[in-house]
This record gives C-alpha cells, sequence and structure tokens, in this order.
C-alpha cells in the first residue's frame, strides 16, 4: 500500500527530485513548488510568479541547497534552506520547458523545450554556451554520470540524441521507428496508430548504460560505446505509452511509469551488469552468436529483441493513476519510489532490498 504525502499541493504534481540528503522537492501545476522532508512533512511551499506549471525540478548534485525549477519558459534557481524569492531567474528558452538536467560537476544546465531547443548554460558565467536541437518537443534531456561534457536527450521526433559540449551537432543518432520497419513483428502495423515518440531518459551510473521509455509502451535500453550508442535490450514494459524511466542508484534497476497507471521494477543486471566490464568484446561476441536473420543491412544487432519474452518485472505496483514523474529515495535505511500522478498529492511505495 502507498503511503500519501499531501498538504504540499492543491494541483496535480508533476515532477520531484531528491537530493543527496534526502530533502525532496515536487513542482505542481499553477506554479505551486513544495519541500518534504523524508518523512513526508511539507518543509518549505513557494508560490512561482505567473503561477506557471512547474514542469522540472533539480537539485544540484554539488550543493544540495541549490535546487533549480522551470516554470514556463523561465528557471528559477532557489535555495532550498530559505524557500523564499529565486535567488536568481533565467530566461533562455523560448517556449515551454519540459526537462532540466545539471551535470556532476555543477557547471553545465541543460534545458529542454517544447520547439525542441536543449538550451545548455554555463552555470559559471550564466550565459548559454550550446544550442542543440530536436526537430519537434524535446522531452527529455540528461547528463551523464562521470561525463559532465556529455548528455543524452529524446523527443517526439522518436529521435534519441548522443551529444558532447564540444559540438554543436550529436554524436550519435538513433530512430526509434528505425527498429519497427526492421522487426516485421505483429505491432509494426499498429506503430502508424503508435509511433515511440519518446518521452523519458535515464543513465545508470556507470554513465555508459541508458533506458528510454516511449508511447508505443516499450522501454529500450542503450549501451553507449565511444562517439555511439547501440541497443541493448527492447522490451514491452506497459500497455500504454511509458511516461518514465529511472535508473536506481548503484544498480542495473529500472523504475517505469506509465500511463497504464503501472509503476514497474526491472532488475536488468543479469543483461547489462555482466557486460559491462568490457562492452566493445561483448558486442562482438554478441554479434558472434547472431544467426544472420538477425541482421539486416548490418544497421542494428537485433538480438536484444529476444528480450521482450526474457525480461520480467521484479514488482509490479498497480498505481492506478496515470504516472506524471517518478523519483527514488531512502527512508529510515529502506528504498522507496516516489510517484508524481494527476492528483495533488505524491505516493510512496517501498522497494524490495537488492
Amino acid at each position: 500500500m502507498a503511503v500519501k504525502w499531501t498538504g504540499g499541493h492543491s494541483s496535480s504534481v508533476l515532477c520531484l527530485n531528491v537530493n543527496t540528503e534526502g530533502l525532496v522537492a515536487s513542482g505542481a501545476e499553477q506554479g505551486e513548488l513544495t519541500l518534504w522532508d523524508g518523512g513526508g512533512t511539507p518543509a518549505g511551499r513557494l508560490q512561482l510568479p505567473k503561477a506557471d506549471d512547474v514542469t522540472s525540478v533539480v537539485f544540484s548534485p554539488r550543493c544540495p541547497t541549490r535546487l533549480y525549477a522551470s516554470h514556463g519558459e523561465a528557471i528559477s534557481l532557489l535555495d532550498a534552506r530559505s524557500l523564499k524569492e529565486p535567488v536568481e531567474r533565467f530566461h533562455v528558452n523560448e517556449e515551454e520547458i519540459n526537462c532540466l538536467s545539471v551535470n556532476e560537476t555543477d557547471t553545465f544546465l541543460a534545458v529542454a523545450d517544447d520547439s525542441g531547443a536543449i538550451k545548455v548554460m554555463d552555470l559559471e558565467n550564466k550565459k548559454v554556451s550550446r544550442s542543440l536541437r530536436h526537430s519537434n518537443i524535446c522531452s527529455s534531456v540528461v547528463f551523464r554520470p562521470q561525463r559532465p561534457q556529455s548528455l543524452v536527450s529524446c523527443g517526439l521526433d522518436m529521435q534519441v540524441m548522443l551529444w558532447n559540449l564540444q559540438k554543436a551537432r550529436p554524436l550519435w543518432t538513433t530512430n526509434l521507428q528505425e527498429y519497427e520497419t526492421e522487426e516485421d513483428s505483429p505491432q509494426s502495423a499498429g506503430q502508424f496508430f503508435n509511433p515511440p515518440l519518446a518521452h523519458s531518459l535515464s543513465v545508470a551510473s556507470c554513465g555508459n548504460i541508458f533506458g528510454c521509455g516511449a508511447q508505443d509502451g516499450k522501454v529500450r535500453v542503450f549501451r553507449v560505446t565511444g562517439v555511439k550508442f547501440e541497443r541493448e535490450l527492447e522490451f514491452q514494459g506497459h500497455s500504454l505509452g511509458v511516461s518514465q524511466v529511472l535508473f536506481m542508484p548503484e544498480e542495473y534497476w529500472l523504475l517505469t511509469g506509465g500511463n497504464d497507471g503501472k509503476v514497474l521494477l526491472w532488475d536488468l543486471s543479469g543483461d547489462v551488469g555482466k557486460q559491462q566490464k568490457s562492452p566493445a568484446k561483448s558486442l562482438q561476441r554478441r554479434k558472434a552468436q547472431a544467426p544472420a536473420s538477425t541482421r539486416k543491412d548490418g544497421k542494428h544487432n537485433k538480438v536484444a529483441s529476444q528480450g521482450h519474452t526474457r525480461v520480467v518485472p521484479k514488482l509490479t505496483i498497480e498505481h492506478g493513476e496515470k504516472v506524471n514523474w517518478i523519483s527514488c529515495t531512502e527512508i529510515k535505511g529502506s528504498k522507496r519510489v516516489l510517484v508524481a500522478d494527476q492528483s495533488s498529492s505524491v505516493s510512496v511505495y517501498p522497494l524490495p532490498e537488492p
């Protein structure tokens, strides 16, 4: 059963983030921003100007009291110790912001918006240092752990991109539809009605493995090798769109949240963890083992599609409401998943121990 955190919002909670000290931030419709202590008691509330929806909140990895919040086309930098007027406000995007990400060294902030733009701000001189772009709404952008100059992004153009801040063009791009046309699966025809619009990304602690949740209900897991990435796994996660994916820290455990009202926990350590030590060798080995029929024009190694039957959830939470955001924290020594949905409360569920 879920524990409900109430009293922090009066409208639908849209986003969540947890700092290194266990303080939780939530953003909601109509400009509401709330901080919660680990016990679920509101520790601070703020009404941001213009009552624009708070679409993303993210704490600085280096300084746990620094909190970035996007509302409308603006970003506010707040001090979590004293949730009053924003310390600073930035306005670098022209359309509504969907996602924020701060790199590990707290030197860059990436901001993705509805125009498809990703503005990368240099936090030292407070200026945009790079403008990157998708051809449609950019739904998610994430800096890679252990690689402060590298980030991944995805959007409603069905593209997943790998970037390095030294370059204005992506190092590598994959269109999620390409996998569908190759696989001649019974689902292929349905892709016209339910295309793999990409909603959410999360990178594992190692920095090389990342997951992507899409509108077709599938979860795709990729491995970065050098300046490109390849699909490692693909599995049907949800009966409706996958709105959220989240790798838990230090584990190859992936949490997913869907429009079907489910939150699922997947243990991918047997699939991606054992290959992590030598990704190049394991890739060659898998290609050598693959029957010829699984390779088409040499474009994609599709052995991973066997994952449809192989990967089963470790835990299924029947949350019952469309999932807006998920986050993970530790409360009294045990891991919990926090779920934001169409309601004004935050739901908290226990997770199994590794």
